[in-house]
């Protein structure tokens, strides 16, 4: 009698634990709500403090910028990619100039990894630009939404999938998070890194990229609750319709398809450094608030960011990784280049 409570006992615990990993591996939400407007609020205090001096592309605020992330990221126990000596993806300054000679320094990309657990080889990309403007007439030009915002926000969903991880639920497929640097100059650090990639383009399945998600523009001034998407349905469906799914079941902001129209005179499709993985067909989506009153100006500063609604998009950007990382089978680009 005695064995077969023991034995009972057993079959209860492992079968309640089974479906509780069942469970976390089809569902997010725990590791979702880890990415809080706290810890984003404190990260991006000090990515876009004077101390960075404006993060000019190969500047030593800049610079001091990357040693931060790579702390944070050694704070997490998440490693530089396999295949690389170090977090730094060195970028030289006779490639920053080539297109049009601006005199900037050597710079670098930095990049942080997660192998996936059974399909380590496919790789999904979350980017953002870490460079920002500089010092202009004596002015610091912080950009706490440009990019500060999106610097942060890879960091905590980096944290996420490493708590994730830690839990028994880490990816199925590889995530490489690349902070690119010369953004502000011509998506130079994204150029590079697309025809320089540590992994094989053909194993690239995606990028999310994120660039400002910290504040709200003048179309909606009434409510911060919604997010731009760009570029996911133009070269995958089913990046289009993961974007759509995973927003509907988790986070319920108001998706804005505004400037994923081709005859969008903005042009913002072509403007972040998504493109330049959707050039090589890597399908790609970019979150976006819209421009404001301080883009490119003094006046984008921390104190200003929303950061109820950096944290949500934040975590939009997660359970869209979440799903491509962990799906059966990749997602299929079944679109043509334009």
């Amino acid at each position: 009698m005695k064995k077969a409570l023991i034995l009972l006992l057993f079959i209860t615990t492992t079968s309640s634990f089974a479906q509780k990993s069942m469970v976390n591996n089809d569902d997010p939400t725990e590791f979702m709500n880890t990415i809080t407007a706290d810890k984003l609020k404190t990260k991006l205090y000090i990515v876009a403090s004077d101390e960075m001096e404006g993060r000019e592309t190969g500047s030593k605020g800049q610079k001091k910028a990357g040693n931060y992330l790579i702390d944070q990221y050694k704070k997490s126990k998440i490693s530089y990619p396999k295949g690389a000596t170090s977090y730094y993806q060195p970028i030289p300054a006779a490639f920053l100039n080539a297109k049009r000679n601006e005199n900037l320094p050597d710079s670098e990309n930095i990049w942080a990894y997660i192998e996936g657990s059974e399909k380590p080889d496919e790789v999904l990309v979350i980017s953002a630009h870490y460079d920002h403007v500089g010092i202009k007439n004596g002015e610091i030009y912080n950009g706490a939404d440009d990019d500060g915002s999106g610097t942060v926000a890879i960091l905590q969903i980096a944290e996420a999938f490493q708590k994730a991880k830690k839990a028994g639920h880490g990816p199925k497929r590889s995530i490489l998070f690349l902070h690119v640097t010369g953004e502000e100059h011509g998506l130079h650090g994204s150029r590079f890194y697309s025809q320089n990639p540590l992994f094989p383009i053909a194993n690239t399945i995606a990028d999310i990229n994120i660039d400002m998600i910290g504040r709200r523009d003048v179309e909606h001034a009434n409510s911060n609750n919604y997010v731009y998407v760009i570029g996911a349905d133009r070269l995958s469906s089913d990046l289009h319709n993961i974007t759509v799914a995973q927003n509907d079941k988790y986070t319920k902001l108001d998706l804005d398809f505004k400037f994923n129209d081709p005859k969008d005179p903005n042009h913002f499709y072509e403007r972040s450094d998504h493109y330049n993985f959707a050039k090589f067909g890597i399908p790609a989506v970019f979150l976006f608030n819209g421009v404001h009153e301080d883009y490119h100006g003094k006046g984008d500063e921390p104190e200003k960011i929303e950061y109820d609604a950096l944290a949500k998009r934040t975590q939009l950007a997660f359970v869209i990784a979440w799903d491509l990382v962990n799906r059966p089978e990749r997602i299929v680009v079944d679109k043509p280049i334009k």
